[in-house]
Parts: structure tokens; sequence; C-alpha cells
């Protein structure tokens, strides 16, 4: 989402280092085919949130406003393990910005007096440190910026190879530094396969050499949008198991998608995408969703759809991930002094959270759901994307149907005894197959929660060839299965 220009009318690549924020993980993490895993070998589930630090000042976002230990305090509290933080090039190859400009002169150089003092207030031990001491420059990213791909104007591969091993040798020795992206957003008309594979394969090489600890995380083409070339072609690399593939999903290239067709069949469009894009890999390798969000004050249909859809993909696969973003304002973004961002879920003081109940839609793919040992118990969850909420049936035989029975249009559902479980059956229907349908009523009645939260059976909605302007989406549900 984002590519800098930065001082000297400079252009930046933004990386990302991947922090752990909790103490329990036993590092480093390694891979085991799609896991990721700790020294023991147990699965460590990845729920990140990502922290921009790549713009104009080239300083974490948000310090002016609160300290430093207490935004990552409140991470914690907001239920997520790790860090996904932005840098820009400039930071590692630019030994002047780097080691030569103080985190207050960078202030000072835009004008920014109410941060400098916001910062000396909040975080006065960090005020007057070199720039790459305080680490934790415009917005990104254009089609044809120059900066999009390997051989661009803005895009040298030398140099770019140069900062991902400085930065890498940089944290060779911090062990909550569990992982880096070697680029964000490949794009633009020079993008091309043989390229991609040069140039990411000597990428991974530079920084596990450096620091072999990491995790070498490859985003794909077209804005991280689409791996499907390396299911024909592997990655080469002389190291195993670091290995992490990454994807970004946000609803802007799908607009048309949404707007068009029934919401139904719009879903069964954006998991057919993953799957193509990325969802082969999974078998094989960590899937990284490390970017995806949302205007959290839900103004949004287009991306509350989208959002709704891609959550009950992200539990149903229980994949790693990262949400953009933490940063409820920037100190200086394209031009604006102060400018909020509706992504973050930090409201713009930094502390408070701006919308408790998207963060509860967040919270159980914030579980470990599914691991690398295989279980004799399959617990199916059947999870509400809308609400967050979901019901819990544990079965022996997974086959088994939902022991809920319907009681009539618009009436609640009863659960029944296990004994009586047989007698109910319900179905997943529509493109979007996060519908449940009650078989006894020729899948007339659907699985919906009503404006209390209780579970009732109404009309299938979107189910007769409606347009854009139906909406199910309080009939989503994604049964998921829990192996932990």
């Amino acid at each position: 989402m984002k590519t800098i220009k930065v001082l000297e009318r400079m252009f930046s690549f933004i990386l990302f280092l991947l922090f752990s924020i909790t103490n329990n993980m036993a590092y480093p993490l390694s891979t085991n085919s799609r896991w990721i895993i700790n020294e023991k070998g147990q699965r460590v589930k990845l729920a990140c949130v990502n922290w921009p630090a790549h713009l104009q000042l080239v300083v974490a976002e948000g310090l002016s406003k609160q300290p430093l230990d207490a935004v990552s305090k409140k991470i914690m509290a907001m239920g997520f393990n790790c860090v996904r933080l932005t840098w820009p090039l400039d930071l590692a190859t630019n030994e002047t910005l780097a080691t030569n400009v103080t985190v207050r002169q960078s202030f000072q150089s835009l004008g920014l007096s109410d941060d400098i003092a916001g910062f000396q207030t909040k975080n006065p031990s960090m005020i007057d440190l070199p720039l790459i001491e305080a680490y934790k420059p415009g917005w990104c990213c254009r089609f044809n910026d120059s900066n999009g791909f390997f051989g661009d104007t803005f895009f040298e591969p030398g140099s770019w190879i140069a900062g991902l091993t400085k930065i890498a040798t940089l944290f060779k020795d911090a062990s909550y530094v569990v992982g880096m992206s070697l680029r964000n957003e490949l794009r633009g008309p020079r993008q091309n396969v043989d390229d991609w594979f040069k140039y990411m394969q000597q990428g991974a090489e530079a920084v596990h050499g450096a620091n072999p600890n990491v995790l070498v995380i490859l985003s794909g083409l077209t804005y991280d949008t689409d791996l499907s070339f390396v299911r024909s072609r592997p990655v080469t690399l002389t190291f195993s198991r670091k290995l992490v593939f990454e994807i970004h999903q946000y609803s802007i290239p799908y607009t048309n998608i949404w707007s068009s067709k029934n919401p139904n069949d719009a879903c069964g469009d954006i998991l057919k995408i993953l799957d193509d894009g990325v969802g082969f890999n999974l078998p094989e390798f960590p899937v990284f969703l490390s970017e995806f969000g949302i205007d959290v004050r839900g103004v949004s249909v287009v991306q509350n759809r989208n959002f709704g859809c891609l959550l009950g993909w992200a539990a149903e696969n229980d994949v790693d991930w990262s949400i953009w973003a933490l940063a409820g304002s920037y100190y200086i973004r394209e031009g604006v002094v102060g400018m909020i961002d509706y992504y973050g879920v930090l409201d713009s003081d930094w502390i408070s959270v701006r919308n408790n109940s998207f963060l509860q839609r967040l919270s159980l793919i914030q579980s470990q759901l599914q691991g690398p040992d295989p279980q004799p118990k399959v617990n199916n969850l059947v999870f509400h994307p809308l609400s967050g909420l979901c019901m819990l049936q544990s079965f022996l035989d997974p086959t088994k149907s939902l022991c809920l029975a319907n009681t009539g249009p618009n009436a609640p559902v009863v659960k029944l005894s296990e004994t009586s479980c047989s007698s109910s059956k319900w179905q997943t229907i529509s493109a979007s197959k996060m519908l449940l349908a009650a078989t006894s009523t020729n899948n007339s009645l659907c699985l919906d929660v009503d404006g209390d939260n209780n579970i009732v059976a109404t009309n299938c909605k979107c189910v007769n060839g409606e347009d854009g302007s139906c909406d199910p989406m309080s009939q989503w549900f994604k049964i998921v299965k829990v192996t932990i």
C-alpha cells in the first residue's frame, strides 16, 4: 500500500521487520510445511498489526502521542502477538540520513513543533537519537511511480540487496525480530516472473546469509496479490525451513465484482481469486496474510462485504496474518499534518480503541485453531464473521450435522440433544459457501443472527439471482475445523 517519496526527491522502498511482542515463542522460528513453529516444534500463529514507520520523518508513528511502552502494552491488550514494522530503504543505504539526522531534527525539518513537544514529553529518551537508533519517506503505491519493480528508475536491485543485508545484520542478535519481508507490493509495467525469481531469490539469500535466524518472507506480483506463478516453478534457495509467502487483500481491486454481483456470487469469485493466487501454497508453505483491512467505522458496503468474505477464508485456513493498521493518525502524510487513518485500530490519541466491535470480529482468528500435530478429536466451530461470535460443537465424527433445529421462519433455532442430532440436517449453499440452509425446508431457511445476537432461522438471502443491493452478511457463517 505504500511507496516513498523522501528527502532530495529520492524514492525509498517500504520493507518490513516482524517483531514479536510476547515472551513465549521459543526463538528462533522456522517452518514445518505450512506451519510456523518454535524451537520445540510447536506452532506459533502470527496475529499481527502493521505499524507504519516509513514516511518522511522515518520514525514510528504515534510516539508524540503516547509512550512507546504504553503503545506496546496496548497492542498486546488488543490480542495481537507481533508487529509488522515498516522501514524505508534509505534508512539502510543513506548513511547521512541514518546516523547524522536525529529524531528531533527530522521533525524540525518539516516544522512539526507540536510533535517535537509531544515526543519530548512522551518518549524523551528517543528524541535526540539518530534515526537508525530510534528506528523501531510519500505514500504507496502508484502503478507507474517508477519504483514498483526491479530495474525501475528508482528501484536499483543492488541498493535493495545492500539495504536488506544491513538491516538483517543490524538485528542479527535481536531475538524479538522474527522475520523480514523482502519488498512491499511489487507492481508496474516492468513486472515479470523471470526477474521476480532472479532478484527475490538473491534477496532471500542475502537476508539469510546475514541473519539465519529470521523467517524470510516473499511477496508476489501485482501489489502482493498474485503468487500463482510459483505453482509450476518453485523457489530455489540454499536454505530450508525459513521460507514464508505473503499476500495482501483489500477490496479496492475487486470493487467492480462487489458492485455488480450478488454478494454470495461475488464472495465466491473472491475465494477463487485467493485460492488461485496463493491458496494452492497452503499445503506446503506458511501463507502470511500480511495486509488486509477496512475503514473500521464500517461506512463502506464494498469493504465490509469483502472483509466478511475474507475473514471466513482466514478462519477456515487458519492463516497467519497482520491487519492494516495500528496507526490512528500520522505526523504528516501526503502533506497533511496529523492526518487521521480510519483503517487504524487505534483512535487518533493512540491509546483508545477506535471500534471495539471491529476487534471482536478479529478475536477468533487471533487464536490458534490448527497445528502440525494430528489430533484424535476434531471440534467444529461455526464462525459468524459479521459479529465475530461463534458456536462450538465437538464431534468425534466431524461429518455429523449441526445439533440445531429450526422452529420456523424468523424464530430462534433450538439446540438438540446429541441423540436427536441426526434428525437435523444443514448444508452450505451459494457460491460463497457461507449460507447454512435447513434441508428440512428445502433449503429455504438459513441460519441468521438477529440484532440481539440471537441465532434464528430466516429466509435465505441473495440466492434467487438478486443484484448487488441484496445483503446476506448476517447469514454468512463458516464452519471451521479446530484440531488443537
